[in-house]
């Protein structure tokens, strides 16, 4: 019984070790040029106010030169 407890006790920790690596495989298909997400509630605010819409264009015009 006593030569058989560390065989056990190393099968245990070998299981233990091989569960903890385990990675789930949850892959995410994506298509090229298909938005699949959320709607963005913004996107209806820039297209209908011009002034925002301006204000976005003003602080990219002074990012685009970098």
């Amino acid at each position: 019984m006593r030569s058989r407890i560390p065989h056990i006790l190393l099968l245990a920790v070998g299981v233990l070790l091989l569960t903890a690596c385990y990675e789930s495989s949850d892959v995410t298909r994506h298509e090229p040029g298909v938005y699949k997400g959320e709607a963005d509630p913004l996107a209806k605010k820039l297209e209908n106010d011009g002034e925002l819409r301006e204000q976005l264009n003003q602080r990219f015009d002074g990012q685009r030169d970098r």
